[in-house]
């Protein structure tokens, strides 16, 4: 078993020393080549050596060195070096450091005496302290408070060290302390002195407390948290302590109080109790200004609210000032709290705090307001769902930013638009009438798609849909988009396109966006970004639309939203207009814009032309409009339609299933063991719980299990690193915790010779990183070693740790080199599926710069068999509502979605589709901000897309 280590000192592997520069340094009279040497001999102690050489070195030149860097190093030397034998009993040359104990625990300076009495503490030989005894007691009555307060803290590990062990020291220590208590006037003495009460005698601590009741709001801080540790493990008189935790509610330490609050929760569960946490932990969220405290007391105040959230719905305004923070972490977890504490009696309130904060974020220019206004509006989306009552309060403000410059900010709030219009049918006319009105000030084109789709969808009166066409003439401007001559003169280039843009707005290069199915469109890369205002065009001011300026980017994607929408303004034209001529008219107006936008597609005056998609569906608009059925008619003017409600009706039954699911998590099995309080013995666990909480313990700290089978399933994660027929064989069992790998690795010397010197050396590649450096053993011949080396994680990614056994054989001559195989890390041990919004999904997708291409290439001739086969294979959350993926047709295209411990995200899009011979052609994209992952995620799917469904 690993010995225990008190002391954690970095070691720098290139300062390792000879022992015999160390011994001639320690001998030599220089103080500063002392501490350097011994500086080196606590490092290379620590890092395993034992230097056996060097201890009567040190007993004769540096016990006797009145320095106290010197004494304080050889402190650390004595801790830390083999005090007994392999019998485990105290070597006879350890009598040699008595003496010098008892004089440092005797001289007349303060701070050796101080670090002597601490070194006591972590000494674990009674050989050793049973001398020193009196010198300690009579350090309990020095002078000087430092010493004073760490005589107690030796007495303490005296009298625990020796009741662990059966020995009679210090037998009278608690009454001892407890009437130096009454007597001390330091507060950190007497907390000390306090902690040796309430760890050695409990009972004398509770009786102290209790006499002293009325004074422990006047004591200090220190003593106030340990006192609040002793309320926290000894329930037994509840009644008692409600008086002292009150009163220490209101002490002028903010760590007393958030103690306190936490204590309060603990002992009782009475609503006010409860309360009074909840009011204390509001309290420290507006007085303190550090945003790591506030994001700690925001934790309790979510944990609040899981176990009494009937009592913190009442609290929920005062959880909202938090939102005065700037910092976007609090403002967040803020927000999150308050939407599960939403109810119809405070829904208006929040709202209008919501709606505040919105109005102060186009007030000021802060450089994170977008970001904090996009989860404002994503809350009132949230809160509008849930309560369509306050939709209508907050939709025509909302409304105000579609043309805001944070593009993620307007497409939420579009997105809250469109689900609005459909599930509040009493707000549709003002909506349509609003986002008419503020349609020219859009500026993104994504956000200018989905009003579009609005504006097609639920224009249904005359007057709406004839507003709706009149609109969207006026953001195309006047056609034809270019002239001959704009075409043919290269070299005027005022009237490029790209010269009438703003800087922010430039022809780019197009690449492929995913949409709602998981198929891919082309779209160009300036449609991400908001367009510029009006600009001189020709050498005449004009103010330039905004479809026409995002048309002229080469965004054709968004020419074929407007081709649709006009097509469906025309189609309901025709059910709404008596006057034919009027609708001939009308047509006749939307297929001459989309004409023109194939015209400009096809022509040299854009770098780039436009792409089969949309020239399709452009067309497809020109065909419908020539010649109208009424099946098709149907199809556009009701099926799209009834979709999107699908769509919602899908989205908020899976909403709903999750809810009733995290509400029907089972906490107790029927057939577990029923363990009666009132049996219980009040001083301590049940025999039970002490079983429980041990093997609990366990199974977390090692990873291991004790259930029937799991020997089996620990045999298969076995890893063999060397031959059978090698001198060492070894093997290795991997636990792969959060963010550190264990490896226990046994290694059986084979041979018939003793081998000295054995070391297991390790190293790794990619992101892992090994913490030690695991020592020398001797092996006996035939005989095994336990070796066991940690390694650290810092990202996802599959990482390869790989070494070699290096030893040294009486019969060789050379050191012998066994080099071990490769072991892998699967990436599968880090992520885990997850949800994430669709337009979050994309947001990512596009944002993300790594992509992995895997093509398919599979025996399973199902789609989706296939799907939920990738889906087990790499653990990720299929995100594709299941009604979309209805049917038989051929195709089926799906977004998976995981995120690692470290918080990375894993985007994958599947898209296949089934050949005439009954084989899944198509391809897997995984996308991600690293490299790790996309590489490591696409090797899993290569090796596991071949195996079958089950």
């Amino acid at each position: 078993m690993e010995k225990s280590s008190s002391l954690l000192i970095h070691f720098d592997k290139g300062t390792l020393a000879l022992a015999n520069e160390i011994r001639e340094s320690l001998e030599g009279n220089d103080v500063d080549a002392k501490i350097d040497a011994m500086k080196k001999a606590v490092m290379l102690l620590l890092n395993g050596e034992t230097l056996p050489q060097i201890f009567i070195t040190i007993v004769r030149y540096v016990l006797p060195s009145e320095d106290h860097t010197i004494q304080k190093l050889l402190l650390l030397y004595l801790e830390i070096i083999m005090k007994t034998d392999s019998n485990g009993k105290v070597l006879p040359e350890m009598i040699l450091i008595c003496q010098n104990l008892r004089n440092n625990l005797q001289h007349p300076n303060e701070y050796i005496r101080g670090v002597t009495l601490r070194f006591l503490c972590r000494l674990k030989e009674t050989e050793l302290i049973e001398p020193l005894i009196p010198s300690v007691l009579a350090n309990l009555e020095h002078r000087h408070s430092y010493i004073r307060r760490n005589a107690i803290l030796a007495v303490m590990s005296i009298y625990k060290l020796s009741s662990s062990q059966g020995e009679q020291l210090l037998v009278d220590a608690p009454e001892m302390i407890e009437k130096m208590l009454s007597s001390e006037q330091d507060q950190s003495a007497k907390r000390n002195a306090f902690l040796m009460l309430f760890t050695c005698a409990q009972d004398r601590a509770v009786n102290y407390l209790l006499t002293h009741a009325d004074s422990v709001s006047e004591w200090g801080e220190m003593l106030q948290m340990v006192v609040l540790e002793l309320i926290k493990t000894n329930k037994g008189d509840k009644a008692k302590y409600m008086k002292i935790i009150i009163s220490l509610l209101n002490a002028p330490s903010a760590a007393v109080i958030y103690e306190c609050a936490g204590t309060l929760v603990s002992l009782s569960s009475a609503p006010t109790a409860i309360k009074a946490a909840a009011n204390t932990y509001c309290q420290l969220l507006l007085s303190q200004s550090d945003n790591n405290v506030k994001l700690i007391v925001l934790d309790r105040l979510n944990e609040l609210k899981t176990s009494h959230r009937e009592i913190m719905v009442e609290m929920i305004m005062d959880v909202l000032r938090a939102l005065s923070s700037p910092n976007l972490d609090i403002r967040r977890k803020t927000i999150d709290i308050a939407l599960e504490l939403i109810t119809p009696r405070n829904v208006d309130e929040v709202v209008l705090t919501f709606k505040k904060e919105v109005v102060k974020t186009q007030s000021t220019e802060v450089e994170k307001n977008g970001e904090y206004r996009q989860m404002l509006v994503q809350a009132i989306h949230s809160c509008a769902i849930k309560f369509p009552e306050v939709a209508s309060t907050v939709v025509h403000l909302l409304m105000d930013f579609l043309g805001d410059n944070n593009v993620a900010s307007a497409i939420d709030v579009v997105v809250f638009v469109r689900e609005i219009i459909e599930t509040n049918p009493k707000l549709r006319v003002s909506i349509i009438t609003r986002l008419l009105d503020t349609f020219y000030q859009i500026r993104a084109a994504r956000v200018c798609s989905c009003a579009l789709w609005i504006i097609g969808e639920y224009c249904l009166s005359l007057s709406e849909v004839e507003s709706g066409t009149e609109t969207i003439k006026q953001c195309l401007g006047d056609l034809p988009f270019y002239t001959v001559s704009d075409e043919g003169d290269s070299g005027d280039t005022a009237s490029k396109p790209s010269q009438q843009m703003n800087s922010s707005v430039t022809v780019s290069s197009r690449r492929p966006a995913i949409l709602a199915d998981g198929t891919y469109a082309t779209q160009s890369a300036a449609s991400e970004t908001a367009i510029a205002p009006p600009t001189l065009i020709q050498g005449s001011l004009s103010s330039t639309g905004n479809l026409r300026s995002l048309i002229l980017t080469g965004d054709f994607f968004l020419g074929a939203v407007v081709a649709c929408t006009l097509a469906k303004l025309v189609l309901r034209l025709e059910e709404v207009q008596p006057n034919k001529a009027e609708v001939n008219k009308a047509s006749t107006q939307a297929l001459l814009i989309m004409v023109s936008m194939l015209q400009l597609g096809q022509s040299s005056f854009l770098p780039h032309p436009i792409d089969n998609d949309s020239n399709d569906r452009i067309v497809l608009c020109i065909r419908l409009l020539s010649n109208t059925g009424d099946e098709a008619r149907k199809i556009w003017l009701q099926s799209c339609r009834q979709s999107f409600v699908k769509m919602l009706a899908d989205k908020q039954f899976r909403e709903t299933e999750e809810i009733k699911a995290k509400a029907q998590i089972c906490h107790s099995q029927p057939d577990d063991l029923i363990d009666f309080y009132h049996l219980k013995n009040r001083r301590g666990m049940s025999q039970l719980e002490l079983e429980d909480e041990v093997q609990d313990d366990l199974k977390r700290a090692t990873g291991e299990f004790t259930k029937d089978g799991d020997d089996a399933n620990k045999l298969n994660r076995i890893l063999q690193l060397t031959g059978f027929s090698d001198p060492v064989y070894a093997e290795a069992y991997v636990t792969v915790h959060h963010y550190d790998i264990v490896l226990d690795v046994t290694v059986i010397n084979r041979t018939k010779e003793t081998l000295q010197n054995l070391c297991l050396e390790l190293a790794t590649m990619g992101d892992l990183k090994l913490v030690e450096r695991p020592q020398n053993y001797t092996l006996a011949p035939e005989s095994s070693k336990q070796i066991r080396a940690n390694i650290k994680v810092s990202s996802t990614e599959t990482g390869v740790i790989f070494g070699n056994i290096v030893y040294e054989a009486s019969n060789v001559l050379e050191r012998t080199v066994v080099v071990l195989n490769d072991i892998h890390i699967d990436i599968m041990d880090y992520i885990s599926p997850a949800t994430c919004a669709d337009v979050a999904f994309r947001t990512m997708w596009a944002e993300f710069e790594w992509e992995n291409k895997v093509a398919v290439n599979t025996v399973i001739q199902d789609e989706k068999d296939f799907l939920n086969h990738i889906i087990k294979s790499t653990n990720m959350k299929c995100l594709t509502a299941p009604s979309a993926l209805d049917g038989e047709c051929g195709f089926l295209a799906a977004n998976l979605y995981a995120k690692s411990v470290f918080g990375e995200d894993a985007l994958v899009n599947v898209s296949i589709e089934k050949q005439t011979d009954g084989k899944l052609s198509g391809y897997i994209r995984i996308r991600s901000k690293t490299q790790g992952i996309a590489l490591s995620l696409g090797d899993k799917i290569t090796l596991k897309q071949k195996g079958g469904s089950s």
